[in-house]
């Protein structure tokens, strides 16, 4: 059985313990999605994000289609010139 442990001195790191040997993987909490790559994952792996203009939060949810020039989340368009698009979860 697997259990996700916090370590904490590192909290930017989740560790995962599986048959007495202990995995560290990244925590994507709160980081931002800067590449296409990053946004067609999240969009694929249907992964909830949030949406910043500068410090204001104007939506969440997950990606339903994404452009050159914007991300549709719950049939809304955030510019992607404009907005900071993070992973929520």
């Amino acid at each position: 059985m697997s259990k996700y442990l916090r370590n904490p001195e590192r909290k930017d790191y989740v560790y995962m313990r599986s048959n007495s040997r202990s995995i560290r993987a990244k925590s994507r909490f709160m980081r931002p999605l800067t590449s296409d790559i990053q946004l067609y994952t999240a969009q694929l792996d249907r992964t909830p994000i949030i949406i910043f203009i500068g410090a204001e939060l104007v939506g969440s949810g997950v990606i339903k289609d994404i452009t050159e020039m914007s991300v549709a989340v719950k049939g809304e368009r955030y510019v992607r010139g404009v907005c900071t698009f993070k992973y929520s979860g």
